[in-house]
């Protein structure tokens, strides 16, 4: 006779709808963002460096929305979403430093 306790399965409740909201604020806040810097582009005050900079906030923006775009459909999978990978983590950071760093540029 088996004695080992069997874990129950998990019932995770609403943490991955929590989870994709969170994420679909943080595109909404990078699209904000994006769109700031590209009003700075219609203002006509802007550098040469500058618009450098807003047109690597647009590349970086677009690739935030695929991380993020790729994470809300994997929420969506099931009732045990997949854990985030470490490649598609890093890519979401470094999208979120980059944009810092082009405001950071857009404004010198």
């Amino acid at each position: 006779m088996n004695t080992a306790a069997v874990a129950p399965e998990r019932d995770p409740g609403l943490q991955p709808e929590r989870t994709r909201l969170a994420w679909r604020r943080t595109t909404l806040a990078f699209t904000v963002a994006a769109v700031l810097a590209a009003r700075q582009v219609a203002g006509g005050d802007l550098s040469a460096a500058g618009f450098v900079a807003v047109a690597c906030s647009a590349l970086v923006w677009l690739g935030f929305l695929r991380v993020a775009h790729r994470r809300v459909l994997a929420l969506g999978s099931g009732p045990r979403p997949p854990a985030m990978s470490v490649p598609a983590a890093l890519a979401a950071v470094a999208c979120t430093v980059a944009l810092a760093g082009f405001a950071v540029a857009m404004v010198v």
